[in-house]
């Protein structure tokens, strides 16, 4: 019984409470997509019947939370048709914070100030981490494994690990910034396109290493060797696609 009830409590503390939480919650899931490229502009969004059942919330939370995606300018609702994503509106990640995939340079921009953002963002997740944010990073950071383990595309686990340390930082402004950026953000596709065949499964295990690493620095809320391992790791990725330019 003690063990049941430590699980219960487990999934309580893990689950958003209250309304305005669940709200916010739901809001901040669709604009991931839709700011991350999931959803796309003019694409229409699942029914209210359909979120209802996603998001295991009430249809009075649907609606607040397409409210406040309409707000923002992020989706258009057409009454007696359904939600669509706004195909007007221009995306901060198709702009600001856009990654070219056709220049090397933009790939080492992006990754040059995801260094600045992200070396911060683990010491802090280190020092402020809760135990269900610690348990968030090693399962990402697990999901990764899994997927080498089963020969697939690792790039959507590695943003998920990286949102998790974003969001273990308590500070929302970190795992917006990794959402304005998107899936771009990790572009390793581009390392394979140009015959780096070193991007394969030997490059993907060694930053898999260097992943292992952060997580563990920040399980031991080890501030300054959660700072050193995630800067390690983005500045040798960025050496990477240096050495690509140089290369030409």
């Amino acid at each position: 019984m003690r063990r049941e009830g430590m699980i219960a409590r487990k999934e309580d503390e893990e689950k958003p409470s209250g309304k305005r939480n669940l709200v916010d919650h739901v809001a901040q899931q669709l604009r991931q997509d839709i700011l991350g490229g999931a959803s796309t502009p003019g694409e229409r969004l699942p029914s209210e019947s359909g979120l209802t059942k996603r998001y295991n919330v009430s249809r009075t939370v649907i609606r607040e939370a397409i409210a406040s995606l309409r707000a923002d300018g992020l989706v258009d609702v057409r009454h007696g048709v359904g939600v669509f994503v706004s195909a007007t509106q221009s995306f901060p990640s198709a702009g600001l914070l856009a990654t070219d995939p056709a220049r090397i340079s933009s790939i080492i921009e992006m990754l040059e100030l995801r260094t600045a953002v992200e070396t911060e963002a683990a010491a802090i997740a280190a020092i402020r981490r809760s135990p269900a944010q610690e348990e968030a990073i090693l399962e990402r950071c697990k999901d990764i494994d899994r997927a080498l383990r089963a020969c697939v595309a690792t790039s959507d686990a590695d943003f998920a690990f990286h949102l998790a340390i974003a969001d273990a930082t308590n500070n929302p402004r970190f795992k917006e910034f990794l959402e304005l950026s998107g899936k771009n953000m990790i572009p390793r596709s581009f390392l394979l396109d140009h015959g780096d065949t070193d991007a394969g499964a030997d490059y993907i295990t060694q930053i898999q290493a260097e992943h292992r690493q952060i997580a563990e620095a920040i399980s031991d809320r080890d501030e300054e060797a959660a700072r050193a391992a995630m800067r390690r790791h983005l500045m040798g990725s960025q050496q990477r696609y240096r050495s690509l330019i140089r290369g030409k």
